[in-house]
């Protein structure tokens, strides 16, 4: 049996098709995990420049960390409501 592999498929690369399904699984892999690392950078990018813009979200920062009194909070929020 010259010219054939163990698996009898003659592609002479010693495992056939099996080679090729194992070479398309990996590059599978490593497309899906470009893919998945983009997103997840995209996703925290979107998320931390929403939570650094977001009026409101500023607005109780301030009031938490004391800067600011109940009472102007309140004021402060009903003015960003309207």
């Amino acid at each position: 049996m010259t010219g054939f592999d163990v698996f009898g498929c003659g592609m002479g690369f010693g495992v056939g098709y099996l080679g090729w399904i194992l070479m398309i699984l990996f590059w599978g892999a490593i497309i899906w995990l470009i893919v998945w690392l983009v997103r997840q950078n995209m996703d925290h990018g979107a998320m931390r420049r929403k939570i650094e813009k977001d009026p409101e979200t500023i607005l109780k920062s301030r009031y938490a960390r004391g800067e600011i009194t109940q009472k102007e909070y309140h004021e402060m929020k009903k003015e960003l409501e309207e």
